[in-house]
């Protein structure tokens, strides 16, 4: 099998998402070449072959050049898959090279099991194998959920490539979403609400223990989405992304796009009943216990520290 991995770079950065595309390449067991528009002075360390698209020419973003470009090295590496990164870039070139290719498209691929691609569905609670039946395929990468056991140190073979300018979109530049609420980034320690936090009320004492340990509380996507944290102080990759001193995660079962989120986290300790959740797997200190004891205990003990 043969795959075409598709690298990012912004403002002049290669993103480190070229190196999650890697990850993924190597579990399926697949051979490799890269595609980038960006320059040669911010190469990935990569070990095969790299076609390079001068961004002065091909323009930061823009989505019928950079399509095109991508469809002739198609045309020249003949690969099995096209391998995005779940990101605003791959939502919207993959479509685009999926219909131009006949091609289907799996979409937020979280893991790949026996050689088979695995994704998300009932808003990640379940997890479903996808069987492919078109010649080609069309991938997108969850954020976080493939990682390489070392660092790259290899050089890629770079060839150029190049397309004639065009297309209807003029690309003007990036714009700073606007802050609000807290910023969890900022913020040493963090204690987070997940769904078995049970109601609503019970995100006053998880506020009570961030409050009592000096730090924020944040929440899970769940608890946001039922609308009982307000989305500032969502972790995950759909919120922020967070590397606090401490991290400790409060009845949050470990979803691929929440364990994106808060991963880099100095310490993490998790609190669950369920002592197989797979947030287990990342935190450093796994506390099996029914949360709406444990957390007023704690911070019962903390406060009279």
């Amino acid at each position: 099998m043969k795959v075409l991995l598709i690298a990012e770079s912004r403002e002049g950065t290669l993103l480190g998402s070229c190196y999650e595309l890697m990850a993924f390449a190597e579990k399926m067991g697949a051979e490799s070449a890269m595609f980038l528009v960006g320059s040669d002075s911010t190469l990935p360390q990569f070990g095969g072959k790299l076609y390079l698209a001068d961004v002065s020419a091909a323009g930061e973003y823009n989505p019928e050049v950079h399509k095109q470009l991508v469809l002739d090295v198609v045309t020249k590496e003949q690969p099995d898959m096209v391998v995005f990164s779940h990101s605003s870039y791959g939502w919207d070139l993959a479509p685009r090279v999926a219909f131009a290719l006949q091609a289907a498209q799996v979409s937020e691929v979280v893991d790949v099991v026996d050689g088979t691609m695995v994704v998300p569905v009932c808003n990640a609670k379940l997890r479903r194998d996808v069987t492919i039946k078109t010649e080609k395929t069309v991938v997108t990468l969850q954020a976080g959920a493939f990682g390489l056991a070392e660092e790259p140190t290899a050089t890629p073979t770079v060839e150029a490539i190049t397309c004639e300018s065009g297309g209807k979109v003029e690309f003007t530049g990036y714009e700073q979403a606007e802050s609000g609420g807290v910023d969890l980034g900022k913020a040493p320690i963090i204690v987070s609400a997940g769904r078995g936090i049970g109601k609503p009320e019970n995100v006053a004492m998880i506020a009570d223990l961030a409050k009592a340990l000096g730090g924020e509380y944040g929440a899970s996507r769940p608890v946001v989405d039922s609308e009982w944290v307000e989305h500032n102080r969502q972790v995950g990759t759909t919120g922020q992304t967070v590397a606090p001193k401490l991290y400790v995660a409060c009845g949050i079962s470990g979803a691929i796009q929440h364990l994106a989120g808060m991963k880099k986290s100095e310490f993490i300790v998790a609190v669950n009943t369920d002592k197989d959740a797979p947030i287990g797997d990342v935190a450093d200190v796994l506390v099996v216990a029914d949360l709406k004891q444990f957390v007023p205990a704690l911070t019962e003990k903390i406060q009279a520290l």
